[in-house]
């Protein structure tokens, strides 16, 4: 049996130890959130990077068999036909003209846009862009 005097010593947290905890808990909270979140958009911009990539092959093909980038349009030698908005979860629209191939993702993934331009030669060098407000190559979303 325990005496009075050990259940007078028996303490629990102060409310000011509490009150830290939860302070620490939501600064955390405010770093973690956007990283978060921007890690999902990535993840689903990948499958933007993903037609793209599937696209570039198709319009390597071509060039090969063409030998110009002129004829390389969507829909022509086994390259995809045109993506219009509401094909995909992610992917809003892909176009492919002349080999360039311009691709847009949903307002979800912040409307960002991927263009791969091919240049002539051999190999068939690509050039990544982005025009869109956010841009995928300075957020790292492709590369």
């Amino acid at each position: 049996m325990k005496s009075i005097n050990q259940i007078k010593n028996a303490k629990g947290f102060t409310l000011i130890e509490l009150m830290i905890v939860v302070a620490i808990i939501g600064i955390l909270a405010a770093i973690a959130l956007p990283a978060y979140q921007d890690y999902t958009k990535k993840a689903k911009f990948s499958e933007v990077v993903t037609a793209v990539g599937a696209a570039r092959t198709a319009v390597a093909i071509c060039y090969q068999e063409e030998g110009a980038l002129a004829n390389c349009d969507a829909g022509y030698r086994g390259i995809p036909v045109a993506v219009t908005t509401g094909t995909y979860d992610t992917l809003d629209t892909l176009g492919i003209e002349d080999g360039v191939i311009t691709a847009t993702s949903v307002a979800g993934t912040d409307s960002a846009n991927m263009i791969a331009t091919p240049t002539a030669g051999n190999p068939l060098t690509w050039e990544v862009t982005s025009t869109a407000t956010v841009s995928c190559l300075t957020k790292g979303w492709c590369k």
